[in-house]
């Protein structure tokens, strides 16, 4: 079935040593759309510059990145191990660039640190001095994780993305700020398609069976007259011009789709998911 979705870009920011980590990012990230966006309404895509680019002269590269990718993302997980990247010409890498730009846009971030132990003979030493280095630095600055292998990142991250989608206040007000939109609109449809159709009396009626949570109205017929009864109150009561009346309001909820007959007799209905969404928009 077809929904509309809130989407939570997420920049995906590592250097080039950690590719099996990055795809881990990307699996968590497709798993939980699995489970959770058609219930919540809520879409993340994962992002980053070697799926989200293309080739351009011109331009510093990386201010490329984090004109056309970084900028619309609202969340970055960035990952490091034995290498901070390549400078930029304004920053120590472009991973870092895109980490400091993001907190500065007051966006929010998820580090993490690779700390399997590596043989020196096997790596740039610099590159991970640096990497050191910016640990020290950030140590003070943020909340960062470290993991010891690719099962214990995967564990972590999956345990720790639906926590800061949950807690974050910069994503729920993004989150909820879509809903209330979304909520907004649906009403102003339903109010601007919907309430013109109706007179007073079918309008009295849609609003007095919503006083009770079982939205049901009742027709009854009695010696001596008829009457419409919802929310506890009683319309009609007599034969003739009141009883008609109030079953005629009773056939338009009934034709706009508002309520639906329940049952063989004609005695019972019930309001519809339509119904109560006009009712709590008169």
């Amino acid at each position: 079935m077809a929904y509309q979705a809130t989407v939570i870009p997420i920049m995906i920011a590592t250097p080039g040593d950690v590719a099996e980590d990055r795809e881990v990012i990307r699996t968590v990230i497709h798993d939980w759309n699995d489970v959770n966006a058609s219930v919540s309404r809520v879409m993340l895509a994962a992002v980053g510059w070697e799926t989200h680019s293309s080739p351009e002269l011109g331009t510093r590269p990386q201010e490329l990145i984090n004109s056309r990718i970084l900028e619309d993302c609202v969340l970055l997980v960035g990952v490091f191990w034995t290498r901070l990247g390549t400078p930029t010409g304004e920053s120590p890498s472009g991973t870092v660039e895109e980490i400091e730009k993001h907190v500065a846009a007051g966006k929010p971030v998820m580090i993490y640190f690779y700390s399997q132990p590596v043989a020196p003979e096997s790596i740039d030493l610099d590159q991970y001095a640096q990497v050191k280095t910016i640990r020290e630095k950030w140590k003070s600055e943020c909340l960062f994780e470290t993991y010891e292998n690719i099962s214990d990142f995967r564990q972590k991250f999956s345990k720790q993305l639906p926590l800061c989608l949950a807690k974050n206040e910069y994503l729920q007000g993004l989150i909820i700020s879509e809903s209330d939109k979304e909520a907004s609109n649906s009403l102003a449809t339903v109010t601007k398609k919907s309430l013109p159709t109706l007179s007073e009396e079918a309008k009295t009626l849609l609003k007095a069976v919503t006083a009770r949570d079982d939205g049901t109205i009742l027709k009854i017929a009695y010696l001596g007259g008829r009457a419409i009864q919802a929310g506890g109150k009683s319309f009609g009561g007599d034969r003739g011009r009141e009883s008609a009346k109030w079953e005629n309001a009773l056939n338009e909820l009934e034709i706009n789709g508002l309520v639906v007959a329940r049952g063989y007799k004609g005695e019972v209905y019930e309001l519809t998911h339509e119904g109560w969404s006009v009712a709590d928009a008169l």
